[in-house]
């Protein structure tokens, strides 16, 4: 029976060999994620020059209502750059980016704030960016419009800026 355990044992091998190859087999005719550049956020990525744009998006609670620009800025030159970005209501915030420091937009320090937008939470809002310094250069970039549903962005919504009312005086009194 020497001849039937040499079998056994050559059956055995082929049947992990071929296991090894199905269990391997799809990563070879699938493309690897990790070698796909792709904004791996909520917000999207623009290069616009020398400057670098990560993670870009807006907090709105919706449709004509205030809309705050998040996202961090990267100034690869060596002099100050001044981005405006432009809403498609044409409102506008400017931010001021230093050269080798990320600005971070994160709603404690800053006041990226469109006073108005024109697109829902849910979809693309479409805004227009200026870039002065070093070059001027221009854009578009098309971000999200997210809203205060998720924690991390319920404390970013803005909101209107209340508009001043006019406040009742006394009767006025006849001059003599």
């Amino acid at each position: 029976m020497p001849g039937a355990k040499r079998v056994q044992r050559l059956s055995l091998i082929a049947a992990i060999g071929i296991g090894a190859l199905a269990f391997t087999g799809c990563s070879a005719i699938n493309p690897q994620s990790t070698t796909m550049n792709y904004a791996a956020s909520d917000g999207v990525k623009l290069d616009m020059g020398s400057l670098e744009l990560r993670n870009v998006l807006i907090i709105s609670s919706g449709v004509d209502a205030p809309g705050r620009v998040l996202g961090t800025f990267y100034n690869t030159s060596t002099s100050d750059l001044t981005l405006t970005i432009s809403g498609a209501q044409g409102s506008q915030t400017e931010v001021s980016v230093k050269p080798g420091v990320p600005l971070v937009l994160n709603g404690k320090s800053d006041k990226a704030i469109l006073s108005t937008i024109s697109s829902a939470p849910g979809a693309m809002e479409t805004i227009n960016l200026r870039l002065s310094g070093s070059g001027s250069e221009t854009g578009t970039l098309n971000v999200p419009v997210l809203e205060g549903t998720l924690t991390e962005y319920k404390t970013l919504v803005p909101t209107a800026t209340p508009t001043p009312t006019a406040v009742p005086t006394s009767t006025a009194t006849p001059t003599p």
